[in-house]
């Protein structure tokens, strides 16, 4: 199942990035005229085995973003390692509805294809936010490939706490299967 899975991501990634890519020249074209800067944010992350990996995403927020996240850290609305702000002033509004409709997330198919990602995982998460984690059930979602989509992102996403977000990535190891994986695909769209 792990080979048949592998197989599938290579294969639904490389299709999509052929049926989408209409959308990705789009969507750069809309990032460049916004405001100025480069149009991908690439951001270390840790993958399978707490490997560092390069995730690509469309920007979203002004160029030195991460840079302003330190003044910032007394806005975090989120308990545990995770950093979010609902209304980060750091955003764009382009990068507003490229977040809302998750089209941000597309690059990430160039991940899965490369091998550092699946299609359906646990949410790859910054180092900065690893560094936070104080459980050791936490580490338990690096046993697995990360993916684009998972349990917790068509359970509520940023409405849902940190320990809960955790808890959805212990059940997706526990419960992996090439049947749930299709279904949280096809709940994801």
């Amino acid at each position: 199942q792990v080979l048949l899975k592998r197989m599938l991501d290579f294969f639904i990634s490389l299709v999509l990035i052929v049926l989408l890519s209409p959308l990705f020249l789009i969507t750069v074209l809309l990032i460049k005229l916004a405001s100025p800067g480069p149009v991908f944010f690439v951001q270390k992350r840790l993958g399978l085995n707490k490997r560092r990996i390069s995730v690509y995403k469309l920007r979203t927020m002004v160029p030195d973003a991460e840079k302003k996240q330190a003044e910032l850290e007394h806005l975090n609305e989120v308990n545990g390692a995770a950093f979010k702000i609902k209304n980060d002033p750091r955003i764009t509004l382009t990068g507003r509805f490229l977040r809302k409709t998750s089209i941000d997330e597309l690059p990430q198919l160039f991940n899965v294809l490369k091998g550092d990602m699946s299609l359906v995982g646990p949410r790859p998460l910054p180092v900065r936010d690893f560094e936070g984690f104080d459980q050791d059930w936490h580490r338990r979602r690096f046993s697995v490939r990360p993916g684009i989509t998972c349990l917790w992102q068509i359970s509520g996403r940023s409405d849902i706490s940190f320990d809960r977000w955790m808890e959805l990535d212990m059940e997706y190891i526990d419960n992996w299967s090439l049947v749930l994986d299709l279904m949280i695909l096809a709940k994801t769209i």
